[in-house]
């Protein structure tokens, strides 16, 4: 048992080493996915490009986007960004109001120092248009 317990903590330690050789913090940007109430957006999937390369894309199943509506965030992303201006676009399909299909799309340009850049993808229902609403969100 205690032989166990020592390789699962070495395990543990070995993880985040790797994930600290592979991203360190000066280029490091992880890019996450959040849903609030969800009512006039059925959420099917989502395609992310950074620099007008797809960096991510992630088809939703019902019990996924159930974890989203009960205030579950998603990392969607994990990579290596070099420092200087870069833009973000992000393609939400998924059932729209009245039944229809939905495909919307938001973009973001932002600047990557040398710290660590965390982005969110929201997805929000707006009462007043009757309509989803799909914003980046920048984290300090």
């Amino acid at each position: 048992q205690a032989v166990k317990s020592e390789v699962i903590r070495l395990n543990r330690d070995l993880l985040v080493l790797e994930e600290e050789l592979l991203f360190p913090a000066s280029t490091q940007v992880a890019l996450f996915v959040s849903m609030d109430v969800g009512k006039l957006f059925a959420l099917g999937s989502v395609q992310v490009l950074l620099d007008d390369k797809v960096v991510a894309s992630h088809l939703y199943t019902p019990l996924e986007v159930q974890a989203l509506h009960r205030g579950g965030v998603q990392r969607l992303y994990l990579g290596n960004l070099r420092a200087g201006s870069h833009e973000l676009v992000a393609y939400f399909t998924g059932g729209g109001p009245h039944g229809r299909d939905y495909k919307r799309g938001t973009r973001l340009r932002f600047d990557k120092g040398s710290e660590p850049k965390y982005l969110e993808l929201q997805v929000r229902d707006s009462a007043g248009g009757l309509q989803p609403e799909f914003e980046v969100k920048v984290w300090q």
